[in-house]
């Protein structure tokens, strides 16, 4: 039998680690908000923890990559009537492949989905936790975040956006009663890892995402601001820290290479508006 507890609040829900959260959230007597784009996955997802006993579970579905996405989050949280006990900022998406081969719009919106739509929902449910002198605050970050990834360098570069910001907000609510980490998973068995074209050997499966929970729930509770997640995660980050920096960039690179990528950039024109677009795996993209 579970306990009632505070709300939660789960981006990126429909799918993935964020289902993950999700469900874990329910069992420990939560009851859910649910948010993310794909409004039927969400239902579904509503309906199978309410069968199993969670608390009311809630669905919003919004585009976070978007002004209207957000407000429309903001509002949803505020609907619940008491502030969320943890928040868990998952949604985001990347996309693999020489940046100037990349769709521009979708490259933006991956940072205002990744980094802006962070900040704003972090700086909106983080006063009241303060106040109310408690709160659990966890970003989903990647271990891409430990360097600079060509061919990836968007997504890297939002994901260290996220380590840095968590870090710096762990810092700053020390002794609140709020308790902020930055969980960077490793390669993890999820869509996103198909969506981004990402191989994996037959030898290196990766984690699943409920491993990435309870690295997160772990780092929580001895007070870590960031949770390496998956054994690729927790062996490259003190590499990083020994390598060179160039010699770990040049490296990444060579990894995370497009083999089959089309020549030509993408052109734009003076509004913006993509001429070109790209084909293989430099366009395989997803969201949460």
């Amino acid at each position: 039998m579970t306990v009632s507890r505070g709300p939660a609040v789960v981006t990126g829900a429909s799918s993935g680690i964020g289902r993950a959260f999700a469900e874990d959230l329910a069992r420990r007597g939560h009851q859910v908000l649910l948010i993310a784009r794909r409004e039927e996955r969400l239902r579904e997802l509503a309906a199978r923890l309410a069968a199993g006993g969670a608390p009311s579970p809630r669905v919003a579905v919004c585009d976070l990559a978007t002004t209207e996405g957000r407000a429309a989050c903001r509002a949803a949280v505020d609907a619940l009537g008491d502030p969320p006990d943890v928040v868990v900022l998952n949604a985001g998406f990347g996309s693999r492949g020489s940046f100037a081969r990349l769709d521009p719009d979708r490259e933006v919106r991956m940072v205002e989905l990744n980094a802006v739509a962070v900040v704003d929902l972090a700086r909106h449910v983080v006063p009241a936790m303060v106040a109310r002198g408690r709160g659990d605050l966890v970003i989903v970050s990647s271990a891409s975040a430990w360097q600079p990834v060509p061919f990836m360098a968007t997504y890297a570069a939002t994901k260290a956006f996220e380590l840095h910001l968590a870090e710096a907000l762990a810092e700053e609510l020390r002794g609140s009663g709020v308790r902020v980490t930055a969980v960077c998973p490793g390669l993890t068995r999820t869509e996103f890892t198909t969506g981004v074209g990402v191989g994996t050997p037959w030898w290196l499966r990766g984690s699943s995402p409920r491993r990435v929970v309870s690295a997160a729930w772990r780092a929580l509770e001895r007070g870590r601001p960031r949770a390496p997640a998956g054994i690729i995660a927790r062996l490259s980050a003190p590499a990083v820290r020994l390598a060179p920096r160039r010699l770990v960039v040049r490296v990444t690179g060579a990894v995370h290479r497009v083999r089959d990528e089309p020549s030509a950039p993408i052109s734009t024109g003076a509004s913006g508006e993509t001429r070109a677009r790209t084909g293989g795996a430099a366009a395989r993209k997803l969201s949460s």
